[in-house]
């Protein structure tokens, strides 16, 4: 082996998603009547609505999501093979799926999603200015006297990056991956499906 080879590479992946029809409009119902949603989110500081930590029934309480899913599920499998998973008897199965409207001023501060194996996220509604979501280099507490990247540096030489979603997209990484929501600093709201798929 001589000259330079890519050595621990990040996986991540996009791709455009039809979203089924009516998906905004039954988040937007969901996150009305979701009072236990609602409290969490306000106790949490989270900007919005979020039924991460109340509801978990998605797919069955709306066919829509599952719909979602099934499309959603291709693009893992891709993102799996890619990364050349060693699973054994085992496969990838969505562990959850959740709902997440972020109002003006909303942040999501960063973090990983511990448990599972590809996490991702599929935007539904994106208003222009709502803040793009961050990803971090996971060598950062190891850089030490590392020098700072060039404002222009190719991706996968910075530190961080910053993706702008529009509607219809899908991203998904390992779920180790830390990251963050930039501040929403659009009028409307941004409205996005979450989830996480396991080995099992």
């Amino acid at each position: 082996m001589s000259g330079f080879q890519t050595l621990f590479p990040t996986r991540f992946y996009s791709a455009k998603v039809t979203p089924p029809r009516g998906l905004a409009e039954t988040c937007l119902s969901i996150a009305a009547d979701d009072k236990a949603g609602q409290r969490w989110a306000k106790s949490h500081g989270y900007g919005g609505y979020t039924s991460y930590a109340s509801l978990n029934d998605l797919l069955l309480r709306a066919s829509i999501f599952a719909d979602l899913e099934k499309a959603i599920a291709k693009h893992v499998a891709a993102f799996a093979r890619k990364s050349e998973f060693d699973l054994g008897s085992r496969k990838l199965k969505l562990d959850s799926l959740w709902i997440n409207v972020m109002d003006k001023g909303a942040i999501h501060a960063p973090h990983i999603h511990p448990h599972s194996v590809i996490s991702g996220t599929y935007y539904v509604t994106v208003p222009p200015g709502s803040g793009a979501i961050r990803f971090e280099d996971p060598r950062l507490p190891m850089l030490m006297a590392a020098p700072p990247k060039k404002q222009k540096a190719k991706l996968e030489n910075r530190s961080f990056v910053d993706v702008a979603p529009k509607p219809g997209q899908l991203l998904l990484w390992e779920s180790w991956l830390r990251h963050g929501v930039e501040p929403n600093r659009a009028k409307g709201k941004r409205i996005s499906v979450s989830f996480n798929y396991r080995a099992d």
